[in-house]
């Protein structure tokens, strides 16, 4: 029985997962991480939707109408531009992960800053793939740790 229901958004660009850039994203797609996300969330008792947009306005209007316990976000390029997406966080004062598939600190000097790092409840960066299903166990921990 699935009693929590954890998010999961993703940003811009990640629908061309597999093909783009692979030696910094894999070559996994994106149906390949929302299926694994779905099975590892079975197994931990949590219902995972997942949702991806190109537009900042259509990601700021999914947040603000999640109904779930948490969230698992890689904004991928509005992490650093979006100010509209922290404040939608803010707003709804959700627990949430910042997730990125690369380690943005080893990339380009602009990919340092998160307009999201202060206020997420965790960042997890650099591990491909595996950075979602790490998020999804860190915040299912900080949720049922709470109980």
């Amino acid at each position: 029985m699935n009693n929590l229901h954890i998010q999961v958004i993703h940003g811009p660009n990640l629908n061309l997962l597999g093909s783009r850039e692979p030696t910094h994203y894999g070559v996994q797609t994106l149906a390949d991480i929302n299926e694994e996300l779905v099975v590892l969330g079975d197994k931990l008792g949590v219902r995972i939707t997942s949702f991806q947009s190109n537009h900042e306005g259509e990601l700021v209007e999914k947040i603000q109408h999640a109904e779930a316990d948490g969230i698992i976000i890689n904004p991928a390029a509005y992490t650093h531009t979006s100010i509209a997406i922290r404040d939608a966080l803010l707003a709804i004062k959700l627990p949430f992960i910042e997730v990125h598939l690369s380690n943005v600190h080893r990339r380009e000097e602009f990919r340092h800053k998160s307009m999201l790092v202060d206020v997420a409840t965790g960042v997890i960066a650099g591990f491909g793939t595996q950075s979602y299903a790490l998020a999804l166990r860190g915040l299912h921990h900080h949720l049922t740790s709470k109980k």
